[in-house]
Order: structure tokens, then sequence, then C-alpha cells
């Protein structure tokens, strides 16, 4: 992943250093399982643990082995036996490439996942924070583009809050199903190794032993776990563009945060563009570009073949890496979003009252109209007022059919700002309690 959309931590998951040193960790577990069980001499084990976990895994060295041998768990096991001597003969005893492998890449999901999971309790809590804010400050809630009913610029957020609560359980669902660790040999029959070594391993690394694994760990569990961070990434978008609505120069509602010193446009001065989370859709786009790949891999042939590993070697840092960064960064839009509460009330007064226009519509079909009737009363008092020629309420209050059934004062009752907001609280309630 490039550097610029990149964070130091969850990039250093991928490192090849962290690599090895699960490759390491894999098969000095496994050889303390082996040496209990008899299968290997204790001291051979104690050996393989000592001078392995003092040791920095020359990655250079490991990549010269590797262009030799055109095989990279090799050359990693010819760099251990470098390191660790005579003893090193009884690593990977019984085990395969996949054994390693694939357990590595689990562990790193599980980890990557963690920092995904405390990605989205940050965002979770700017969002509450803004919902908290502005729960009543009212604005227009739009359909197609166009201004529908009011509502609040906190339902907005809590709304997002709730979307991401999904996000962070469907996470915590897909780390679940990651985690879990293969060490059953050639074609998953465990003929070389014993299960309880598998036991052993799984415990050491926080991981559940896979059921029955084909050499491979099946792909279907990776594919459900880059198709949640697909989904996630879906959600991140869609703020991202509400947000970016939001700030187009007709609508003005929010804006993200302008830095000072900041610059909008190499030819125009005046212009202060929504680009984080312009970026953020961009970002978006690519998570979920890892999504297909990944389902994909769930057709190996028989009990193995690699046409997964390129795809993994991609996607894992790729996926994990950009998301943790789309996620951060839309945590810092949140945190310093700009709202112009005065300019939601001018944009919600700009059609001249008729976002009541439903409210009129029942309460003459409680007064005894038809529906059919009240529609055609209500849009023909609307379409004057949507050419400008005038204010809502007045334009009914001219018309017989309606101040026949319906009297001033109450008409002008329905035009009360505040009938949209009364179960803001019930819904704030479901949301956050």
């Amino acid at each position: 992943m490039i550097p610029r959309y990149s964070r130091p931590e969850m990039v250093a998951i991928w490192e090849p250093a962290c690599k090895f040193r699960i490759w390491f960790e894999i098969e000095a577990h496994a050889a303390t399982a082996m040496a209990e069980l008899g299968t290997i001499p204790k001291a051979a084990a104690e050996k393989i643990w000592d001078k392995g976990a003092a040791a920095e895994f020359d990655v250079a060295r490991i990549d010269a082995i590797e262009a030799e041998v055109k095989h990279d768990v090799i050359a990693f096991l010819t760099h251990l036996s470098e390191i660790v001597g005579p003893e090193a003969r009884f690593v990977h005893q019984g085990m395969t490439s996949s054994d390693v492998l694939d357990t590595c890449l689990n562990v790193q999901l599980v980890r990557a996942s963690d920092l995904l999971m405390a990605d989205l309790d940050k965002l979770l809590e700017a969002l509450k924070r803004r919902a908290l804010e502005h729960k009543m400050t009212p604005c227009i809630g739009r359909s197609h583009g166009i201004h529908a009913e009011p509502t609040t610029f906190g339902l907005k957020m809590a709304q997002a809050y709730a979307e991401f609560d999904r996000a962070r359980d469907r996470l915590d669902a897909a780390r679940a199903e990651i985690a879990t660790c293969a060490l059953s040999g050639a074609v998953g029959t465990f003929a070389h190794i014993d299960p309880r070594v598998e036991a052993y391993v799984s415990a050491k690394l926080g991981l559940t032993p896979e059921a029955i694994s084909t050499q491979v760990i099946p792909r279907d569990r990776h594919a459900m776990f880059f198709a949640t961070l697909g989904v996630i990434a879906s959600s991140v978008e869609r703020l991202a563009t509400e947000i970016r609505h939001l700030q187009r120069t007709e609508v003005l509602e929010v804006e993200e945060y302008f830095s000072k010193g900041q610059k909008g446009s190499s030819a125009m001065p005046h212009k202060r563009n929504p680009v984080l989370t312009e970026n953020l859709t961009g970002l978006a786009r690519m998570v979920r570009s890892y999504a297909m790949p990944a389902m994909e891999n769930v057709a190996l042939w028989h009990e193995r073949d690699i046409s997964h590993s390129s795809v993994e070697r991609m996607i894992g840092p790729d996926a994990t890496i950009t998301l943790d960064f789309a996620l951060a960064r839309l945590t810092g839009v949140i945190d310093k979003l700009l709202v112009y509460p005065d300019r939601m009330q001018q944009n919600l007064d700009r059609l001249g009252g008729l976002v009541h226009s439903q409210r009129v519509l029942l309460a003459l079909t409680q007064a005894g109209v038809s529906r059919e009737d009240a529609y055609r009363i209500v849009q023909r008092n609307a379409m004057p007022v949507w050419d400008g020629k005038g204010q809502f309420l007045d334009f009914l209050k001219k018309d017989g059919e309606v101040t026949d059934v319906i009297p001033d004062s109450d008409l002008e009752d329905l035009f009360d700002l505040g009938f949209h907001t009364k179960n803001i609280d019930l819904i704030f309630m479901r949301v956050f309690d």
C-alpha cells in the first residue's frame, strides 16, 4: 500500500519482519508441542526457542535464498537453520507450507481486525458526540435530492452511528470467522503430525483449530472477512457522500474543517473543497474491490493450489491498511465538521412551507375529504409556491375547499416544526441505550 494512505501500526502487521516472526512462533510452538508428545527431543525445542526468539531475522538473506530455491517457506527455514544450528532438523516436522502460511495470515488478519475495531470505536464516539450536540438542530430531509420533510442533523449523525455500530458487530463476527489455525500436514490428514500439536499452537496464538482443512484453511472464511470490510467501506462512502452533498455551495449546511494555510485550488483562491470526503469515496471503492477476488479464491483445485496466494499477498495488506486509514480520516472529518444551523434553517424555509404538505394532506382526509381530492387540493396550492409565487400557508388560506373544513388557526398549527421532532428522544433511546 502506498504511504499516502497508510498508518504505521497497521503497516507494521504486514511488514516482512513481522511475518517472519509469526512464522517462527508457529514453528517454535509446534516444536514445543512435539517435544511434550515425545516426537522430538525437548532440548531441541528449547534450542529452537532460545536461538530464534533472540534472533533478528535477516529479510534480505531470506530473499536471497528464495531467489535461488524459489520457495518462501523453504527460504525461511533455511535461514532459521543458520540461526538455530543442528537442532533445526526438528523444525517443521510433519508440517507443510500452508500450515505456516495460512495460520500466519489469519494471525495477521486478527491483529488487523483489532486495530479496525479500535478505529470503529473512535468513529462511534465522534458520531455519538455530534449526534447529541445536534440532536434538536432542525434541517431539511431530502429524498431524490429534493426537499422532503424536516428532520434534525442529530438524527443524521445517529443514523450513521447505528450503521457503524452494526459494522462493528459484523467485524467482530468476521474476526471470529478468520481466527482459525491449521497444522494438519499434507492434504490435511494429520498423517505426519499429531492433531494435538495443532490444538497447542492454536491456543498459544489465540486461534481456534480448523475443524477440517484440505491442506489449506477454507477460503470461504476469507471471502466473508473481505466482504465485511467491503460493507464497512460502503458505509464510509455513504456518510462521506452525505457530507459532500451538504457542503455544496447551494446547500452549505456543513463543511469540512479548513485549516489555516490550506489551499483549495491551484487556480481559484476562493475554493474550499470537500477533499477529505472525496478521498474517502475513492478509498471505499478500493476496499470494496478486494472482496471479489477473495470470493474467487474460494474455488481452489482439490486439496490445494496457490492461485489464491498472489491475491492474498495484495488484498490482505491493502484492504486492511486502506480501511484503517479511511476510518481514521472519517473520524477526523466528523470530529472537526463545521455545522451551520442558521443555513439549515434557511434551507428549511426556502420552499415557503411546502415541507408541511403531508400534514395538510392528512388533515384534509381527517376532515372528511377523500385522499384523491385532498392530494389534488394540496398539489394545486403547492405548485405556485414551487414556482416562487408566494407562501404555501397563504395560498391554503385563500382556498375555499381548504378553509371550509380546516380553520385558519388549525392550518397554522400544521406548520409547527416541533411536530417533526416529537419522537427524536425515542429514536435516540433506541440507538444509544
